[in-house]
């Protein structure tokens, strides 16, 4: 495949002074080996830019024409507050989205409005983005009046848990399925491990007449309608082999809890048991949609 032709991911990073570099760095390097073991691995490029200023993100738009782009950063509402001269026990609402940096390093926060506009700019090319960071809701949803798919984060979201639903949602665009597919598999990547996160991040759709660009599935390098019969039923096949994989799990856990004899082992397999059932159901419904 050309490089003309693959799919890129631009993944925008921003670490003001006084917030964690190292999680943003982990996020970057999972995401890209998780690209580089997938099945579809040569049909993807993922670009990275570091210590985003207002200005980078134009510039990396432009240089890096991407399909996917990727919001990386933390939300810190209290150093907002607390570079603004007020303390956190102030009646003062913070505004909500992510933090950039400004020319000093320090926190910037551009407006919804603003980011929006520039992706009005970009919205014949960019498909998806996403915001990977606590309070990104209202950010998100004025994104997606241009762009087809937009996620947001609709409260504050832990490191952990913002990690697990970024893997799984690359995983699955590796594997050659939807946007939508992929966000519902990171949701469920975060439940899988335990956390009590699985809800925090929210899916915007475009409503638009051209239905052409909706529920894209990633074949060489584009984005195609699944109303071809071909890729609904490849879909179909993959939902059937992950339901088959899950059942033989389930299966083997049941037979562990049958045999555990301490409560609390026998608590978590329960526990583990209730979350593999719950995505069989799931799997159950798309396969009849």
């Amino acid at each position: 495949m050309t490089e003309s032709s693959a799919l890129t991911i631009l993944f925008l990073a921003a670490n003001p002074i006084g917030s964690s570099q190292s999680r943003l760095e982990q996020e970057a390097r999972d995401i890209s080996d998780g690209l580089l073991r997938a099945r579809h691995r040569d049909r993807f490029q993922f670009q990275q830019r570091w210590a985003v200023r207002p200005r980078d993100i134009q510039l990396a738009l432009l240089e890096c024409n991407p399909q996917i782009v990727h919001f990386a950063g933390n939300r810190q509402q209290d150093k907002i507050l607390e570079q603004k001269g007020t303390i956190a026990e102030t009646e003062i609402e913070p505004e909500e989205g992510l933090v950039f940096e400004d020319d000093t390093g320090h926190i910037h926060l551009i407006p919804a409005n603003a980011l929006a506009d520039l992706f009005k700019l970009f919205s014949d090319r960019v498909n998806c983005v996403l915001l990977n960071g606590c309070y990104t809701k209202v950010q998100a949803k004025v994104i997606a009046e241009h762009i087809p798919y937009v996620i947001g984060m609709k409260q504050s979201i832990t490191d952990k848990a913002a990690l697990d639903f970024a893997l799984g949602f690359y995983d699955a665009l590796g594997s050659g399925r939807s946007i939508e597919f992929a966000y519902h598999l990171g949701c469920s990547a975060i439940q899988m491990s335990g956390l009590p996160e699985h809800l925090t991040p929210i899916l915007y759709k475009k409503t638009e007449s051209d239905s052409s660009r909706l529920n894209p599935v990633i074949f060489d390098g584009k984005t195609r309608n699944i109303s071809s019969k071909r890729h609904i039923q490849e879909k179909r096949e993959d939902l059937e082999e992950e339901y088959q994989n899950i059942r033989k799990k389930l299966k083997f856990l049941k037979q562990e809890w049958n045999i555990k004899t301490d409560s609390e082992a026998k608590y978590e397999l329960k526990q583990r048991i209730e979350q593999y059932e719950e995505q069989l159901q799931n799997i159950e419904g798309l396969l009849d949609e």
